[in-house]
């Protein structure tokens, strides 16, 4: 039995998809290959590997969507949330040998600030159906 695993992506709280945008503003040959390879993931999940994806941090569970058409580069950071799913949290276009410091801190920074949007909605949903029985 095949596992259907589902992709969302990071919304800041003032409603801004950085991974949507950063995809729109890519050239429509990338734009392909990027949603192509982000559908890899939602078919093969945790079993998606190199040259596709890979860690970047094992003990953080961040992890590298690995996109490339010619010369261009493309790099979606991910985590794996709950259950069967996972949230693309930055997109950049990969200049340098070594990945910058500063695009994982950015992943970093929107994966705890995920977590934390989700523990507050669900806080105020229980709140709700305690108020509501």
């Amino acid at each position: 039995m095949q596992v259907n695993w589902n992709v969302g992506f990071y919304k800041s709280q003032q409603g801004y998809e950085p991974v949507n945008e950063f995809i729109k503003n890519l050239p429509t040959k990338d734009q392909v290959k990027v949603i192509w390879t982000i559908n890899l993931l939602r078919e093969c999940g945790i079993d998606l590997k190199m040259p596709h994806a890979r860690a970047i941090e094992c003990e953080t569970n961040l992890f590298e969507l690995r996109v490339q058409l010619a010369n261009n580069i493309q790099r979606i950071f991910y985590f794996h949330y709950v259950g069967n799913s996972f949230v693309l949290l930055h997109g950049f276009t990969k200049k340098t040998q070594k990945t910058p410091k500063r695009e994982i801190k950015i992943a970093k920074d929107r994966k705890v600030d995920y977590i934390r949007q989700k523990e507050v909605t669900g806080k105020e949903a229980e709140q709700h159906a305690q108020k509501t029985e």
